[in-house]
């Protein structure tokens, strides 16, 4: 208890006491003991009175011990067992977490990681990618405001993600790498590196370009063959020797008939190689005898023009040719026209777009003669105003036209448009709305319309190329809105009927990858229903094997995780319980293991990573090393701290119940004694 609160308590004390006397001897004619009981029972019941007024409370120090934390990071890739070295691993986690010294000193934390970490031990070494920087900087964040030296135990042969030897000036703990696999340079010669496009054109010829690595000192020279099936298309011998240990093989194919079409790309293994698996690679190819052609219409230039072509374009089946509307004269060769912010100065393209019936995405903006617009279209009318303001998006999750997920369009920059009040005059299907500081107006964004056969799209405002750009900070890429874009084209491009159940699904996967089909399925007023039941039926068309099982519902669409099936080749069948609605399709899992391509441990990063983050690179079988560095290490000490807890002295309910008690003892003996 502080002195001054000492002091509050026994002034208090003085305070009652003088009240007491005052109230009950000082103008008493004889005091009895009646009366001194009285004072008293009045004594401690200002007291007390005061005590809760005042709450004296008191200090209370505690002392404990705060271990360092050692996280223990574990590679549960298939390359480690591909190296045979998952018994090593094994030994290793058992002797760090039985090790008693270990055990007294740190807090030991133990995760394995693959192309994700988890926080577990279940080590199957079944993992088809590798990515170590999400590893390490996930536990650097987790303790970030602990003392918490990470062990690492990986062969350092990433595979996905970005290059974790850069990331040491980020890191605040010390990393020790332990180094898993042979360090030895052996002979090999391998595929690097396999560049081909996913489709092809009827008719034309696709380029095939193939990197081929040697490791080795003599001079040898190899078969590089192409195969489709048991066909030969391509054959050359290469030569390598020291000093020219690298070479490119470039070649044309012939795309001589439609659908997928899968191809092996292989090099006749050399004398005393180890590694055959990395002298193979499958790759597959989708043949398409047409070219979807967008013309993009505009008068002005704009960052929105190029953003759309390279987004539209990033699917090579799509072309997007830009012309000013006095350049148009035809729109035949076109499935799409997108129409960027319309002036008088498209009249005739109007014209063309009814008389041809042709689908179309408008675009508005700031320079949008929507005088104009109202009067050519009868689709959707705002009201003329000189005024602009910005408009977030916000998704839409009963979006019901075809199958989008939300981008988290919330987060991305508001798109700029005139204001005024926005009219659609068709039946619609809005997919964006607009919110104006965290408010939402209840007026679309992003529309589309279909109409006698006719599907049209609307966007209202300017800016999209800032949701690129964002896109890409948020992800480091361009994909999911590249495919947020592409989706829209190719609903508007598209005069199919539709259908009350949608699939979206890839022709050809890699078994290294996720392999996912979804689906969506309608009611007959083509409203999304969750609670439909779907089943698919896989059949290997090799083995004559069959997998079934129920699509999963997420947000609003339906989906099949395949990733659990073999290469080869695939027949399908979505059905949907209790109607007569079902929909086939077929698709290739193509075989390649991305962990199988290494040899040797990546020795060289894992020294880098340790440099750069004050730590230190051991070898697997240095487990005794490891444990006296860790050991004697100083930085890594037991920190005692001090809590200091304050106390009331007395439990607040404790005196109010005492103080209601006195008073009701004091009123009971005044009411008896006749002083009330």
């Amino acid at each position: 208890m502080s002195i001054a609160t000492l002091l509050w308590s026994i002034l208090a004390g003085i305070i009652a006491l003088v009240i007491a006397i005052y109230q009950y001897i000082y103008k008493a004619k004889k005091v009895s003991k009646k009366l001194i009981f009285f004072a008293f029972l009045r004594f401690l019941s200002i007291f007390i009175l005061l005590l809760l007024l005042i709450n004296p409370k008191f200090k209370q120090h505690s002392y404990y011990a705060v271990k360092p934390i050692l996280a223990l990071a574990i590679d549960n890739t298939s390359s480690i067992d591909f190296l045979e070295k998952k018994d090593a691993v094994h030994e290793f986690v058992n002797t760090i977490e039985a090790n008693k010294e270990l055990e007294e000193r740190f807090d030991i934390q133990s995760y394995s990681f693959s192309n994700s970490i988890a926080d577990s031990l279940e080590l199957n070494f079944k993992g088809k990618q590798t990515n170590i920087t999400e590893a390490i900087e996930t536990i650097d964040q987790i303790y970030k405001n602990r003392i918490a030296p990470v062990i690492v135990v990986t062969d350092g042969n990433q595979t996905y993600g970005n290059d974790y030897q850069y990331i040491g000036t980020k890191i605040k703990q010390p990393i020790y790498p332990i180094i898993v696999g042979d360090t030895a340079k052996v002979v090999d010669v391998k595929i690097q590196q396999l560049n081909v496009n996913k489709y092809a054109y009827l008719k034309n010829e696709f380029p095939v370009e193939t990197i081929v690595v040697y490791n080795g000192d003599r001079e040898i020279t190899t078969q590089f063959t192409i195969k489709k099936g048991k066909d030969k298309v391509y054959s050359t011998s290469l030569t390598f020797k020291e000093g020219e240990t690298s070479k490119v093989v470039y070649t044309t194919l012939p795309a001589i008939t439609a659908g997928v079409h899968t191809y092996n790309v292989n090099i006749t293994p050399i004398t005393d190689e180890k590694n055959t698996v990395n002298n193979a690679k499958n790759f597959a190819i989708e043949v398409i005898d047409q070219k979807t052609e967008i013309v993009l219409i505009t008068d002005i230039l704009h960052p929105d023009i190029g953003a759309l072509k390279k987004s539209i374009e990033s699917n090579e089946r799509r072309k997007v040719s830009i012309k000013k509307a006095s350049e148009i004269t035809s729109l035949e060769d076109y499935q799409l026209v997108l129409l960027y912010q319309p002036n008088s100065s498209f009249r005739s393209i109007f014209d063309l777009i009814k008389s041809q019936k042709k689908n179309y995405l408008t675009i508005t903006g700031t320079q949008t003669d929507w005088r104009f617009l109202n009067s050519v279209q009868t689709h959707f009318t705002r009201s003329l105003s000189r005024q602009t303001e910005e408009y977030v998006p916000q998704f839409n999750a009963n979006y019901n036209s075809y199958l989008i997920e939300d981008l988290g369009f919330s987060t991305y920059p508001p798109l700029t448009a005139t204001f005024g009040n926005l009219k659609i005059n068709n039946t619609h299907d809005i997919l964006l709305t607009q919110t104006i500081n965290g408010i939402s107006i209840n007026a679309p964004l992003l529309t589309t319309i279909e109409d006698q056969g006719i599907r049209t799209g609307a966007l209202f405002g300017e800016g999209i190329w800032k949701w690129r750009a964002q896109e890409y900070l948020n992800n480091k890429d361009f994909k999911a809105f590249d495919e947020f874009t592409g989706k829209l084209v190719q609903y508007l491009a598209s005069n199919k009927r539709r259908n009350r159940l949608d699939i979206t699904a890839e022709s050809f996967y890699y078994n290294n990858g996720e392999i996912k089909l979804q689906a969506a399925f309608f009611t007959k007023n083509y409203e999304f229903d969750n609670r439909a039941s779907l089943n698919i039926r896989v059949k290997n068309k090799d083995t004559n094997e069959f997998y079934e099982a129920p699509l999963v519902l997420k947000n609003n669409y339906y989906e099949s995780d395949l990733s659990i099936l073999n290469p080869g080749e695939y027949d399908y069948t979505i059905t949907v319980a209790g109607e007569r609605i079902s929909k086939s399709g077929k698709f290739a899992i193509l075989n390649y293991d991305v962990e199988q391509q290494f040899l040797n441990a990546d020795v060289t990063k894992l020294i880098t990573l340790a440099t750069n983050t004050t730590g230190k690179v051991f070898y697997i079988d240095q487990i005794d090393n490891i444990i006296e560095d860790l050991i004697n290490d100083d930085r890594f000490q037991i920190i005692q701290k001090r809590k200091e807890e304050i106390t009331p002295l007395i439990d607040w309910r404790y005196l109010l119940g005492i103080l209601l008690l006195l008073l009701a003892i004091e009123w009971f003996m005044r009411k008896y004694n006749g002083l009330i």
